[in-house]
């Protein structure tokens, strides 16, 4: 790899919050002071770390929002959880999941390019479309016993299937070593239903076949970090 791709490259850390209901019991002016404490303190961290806040209250049952951050160190990870644990709202969030990957040019690519849908390389940067479909997927490994050639051919299938849906953008994150997935899959769209439509068009491509795993599968929406806080209630 070229020095300056790897200056390029990113940790991403995509983590999981849910609120304990002791929290939604405390009185109104509490909570409020609360979610203005943590909302700052998340706006102080994006002076730091790149990061996207997203809701899923109303959407999934287990987790209540989500933080993408992207840093070039690990221990920027370990500061913000720490930031967050600090404050008074912190002290009833549980991480319900984290997953933990790195950017990187994909090998199957090759010089195959169309732009604005295979995301950022070895960039993490998300482009801020209002939803976001997140999930850690794993492959088989008899996949990894066929011959690269045969891979490449099977993935080719898998991006002209992703061309007939521009408005979806296709970001790879690699957890090879670093976290119990092997590749952590964000796409982004403004419509939901042709990510649907995408996703079932894949599950009857030859590549398909190979999949170990690929959930859970989160649905997030693009919020401010007054808007995750706010979603939870008064």
């Amino acid at each position: 790899m070229e020095a300056d791709e790897a200056a390029e490259r990113h940790f991403l850390k995509y983590t999981f919050y849910k609120v304990e209901p002791e929290w939604r019991r405390l009185p109104a002016e509490e909570k409020k002071a609360d979610k203005a404490e943590l909302a700052a303190a998340i706006h102080d961290l994006e002076e730091e770390i790149p990061l996207r806040c997203y809701s899923l209250q109303g959407i999934r049952a287990d987790t209540d929002f989500l933080i993408c951050a992207a840093d070039r160190r690990l221990e920027a990870f370990r500061d913000m959880a720490r930031t967050i644990s600090s404050t008074d709202l912190g002290h009833y969030l549980d991480t319900t999941y984290a997953y933990l990957a790195a950017t990187r040019p994909s090998p199957y690519l090759g010089d195959h390019r169309h732009e604005g849908q295979e995301g950022s390389g070895g960039k993490a940067v998300l482009k801020g479309s209002r939803y976001l479909f997140v999930y850690p997927f794993v492959k088989k490994r008899e996949w990894y016993s066929l011959p690269f050639e045969r891979r490449q051919e099977m993935m080719r299938d898998h991006f002209r299937v992703g061309h007939k849906y521009p408005s979806v953008t296709i970001h790879t994150a690699y957890s090879f070593g670093l976290d119990d997935q092997e590749f952590v899959l964000a796409f982004e769209s403004d419509e939901p239903h042709d990510f649907l439509e995408l996703v079932m068009e894949l599950r009857s491509s030859e590549a398909s076949k190979y999949t170990e795993r690929e959930s859970p599968i989160f649905t997030c929406l693009l919020s401010t970090p007054e808007q995750i806080l706010d979603a939870l209630g008064t």
